[in-house]
């Protein structure tokens, strides 16, 4: 590993402590060092603080001036929530910047580069890219497409069973495992299920940690079949949106509006999955964590809307061709039909198997 590549990685584990409160922002993390030494680092926390940039320049100061600044992702060159912190670089007196990736937004896409080579300040691209990209699918999907990243997640027995042919379901994967799916929703701007997975097991959809931040929560529901006293409906933990069809219950949307829920009517009897996308990007959602049942799965999968598939399997066989699976729906007629899925990352958590794998058709992982 070179020196470049030594202090870039620094920068990205920077910016990845800051995993799921940066949203609709990308995690950034910057780095500033003169003369070997290191003399200022940051990463963005939040939406309308001070970018990475800016908290390395501040711990600086004056050191700042003939340094090299290492940042994960291309400085900003407009006016948004801050000020641009390619200007803000310049005016530091950085002799060179070592960039990651390039910003897909459309408002900066390579014109913070520009800014700092015009002010005759050597750049050097591409250290780090793969992972800079990566740490960022979300981000770099939702600013170009105003829709969410939507990964799939589901648990399931090493012969796919999602449940036993009875429908016990608790637990199939072990206590490191569901922490791990805790910190997923943790990470998620929202949440989604269908409307039976709440009828069944009345599950709240909240994040079980200290200090987790809990998703907006999403219901798929064509006829407005959630109970009133369902745990979404009633506990308060976190705004719930409903989605429905046009043949819903009218009495029932008023019943659930006064509890506080936000009822979202699509065209047609069923949801408009894409609309409800559309829906959830302007009101920036940018990532969409579907807990949905082998139904609900298997429509963003045959709509080409999913972009990665999170798989949690455990060393059971439940056995029983009436019981479910996590992507049901019709199915293909012939295997060359079948989705392929690439980039699979496997790990173990606890007895358990972590399977993360990337959709490559309909799908856009940056």
């Amino acid at each position: 590993m070179n020196t470049h590549e030594t202090y870039m990685r620094l920068a990205l584990d920077n910016a990845k402590a800051a995993k799921g409160q940066t949203r609709p922002n990308p995690m950034v993390g910057a780095v500033i060092v003169k003369d070997g030494r290191i003399v200022g680092i940051g990463a963005h926390l939040k939406p309308g603080e001070p970018h990475a940039e800016i908290h390395a320049l501040r711990m600086a100061g004056e050191h700042a001036e003939g340094a090299t600044i290492y940042v994960t992702l291309e400085p900003c060159s407009h006016h948004g929530r801050t000020g641009p912190c390619a200007e803000a670089i310049v005016r530091a007196g950085i002799r060179k910047a070592v960039i990651a990736a390039t910003d897909p937004n459309p408002l900066v896409a390579g014109r913070g580069v520009r800014i700092l080579r015009d002010a005759g300040i050597e750049v050097i691209q591409g250290v780090c890219e793969e992972e800079a990209v990566r740490m960022n699918e979300v981000f770099n999907k939702y600013i170009v497409s105003k829709r969410p990243f939507v990964t799939i997640k589901s648990a399931v027995t090493m012969d796919g069973k999602t449940a036993t042919r009875t429908a016990s379901s608790r637990w199939i994967t072990s206590g490191e495992a569901r922490e791990d799916v805790h910190r997923l929703r943790h990470e998620h701007a929202a949440i989604l299920v269908g409307v039976d997975t709440i009828i069944h097991d009345d599950s709240q959809l909240t994040t079980r940690l200290p200090d987790g931040n809990n998703p907006l929560r999403v219901i798929l529901d064509s006829r407005l079949r959630i109970p009133l006293d369902a745990c979404v409906v009633t506990d308060g933990e976190a705004e719930t949106w409903i989605f429905t069809g046009t043949d819903y219950d009218r009495e029932k949307k008023e019943q659930l509006e006064r509890l506080g829920v936000k009822i979202i009517t699509t065209d047609g009897e069923r949801v408009d999955l894409e609309r409800m996308l559309d829906t959830l990007g302007s009101h920036e959602f940018s990532s969409l964590l579907v807990e949905g049942g082998g139904r609900v799965n298997a429509s963003f999968v045959q709509q080409g809307l999913a972009d990665k598939l999170v798989l949690y399997m455990a060393p059971k066989l439940a056995g029983g061709a009436e019981a479910p699976t996590f992507l049901e729906g019709t199915g293909i007629s012939v295997m060359d039909e079948a989705v392929p899925l690439t980039d699979l990352q496997v790990r173990q958590l606890g007895p358990d198997l972590k399977i993360e794998a990337y959709f490559s058709k309909g799908g856009n992982h940056g």
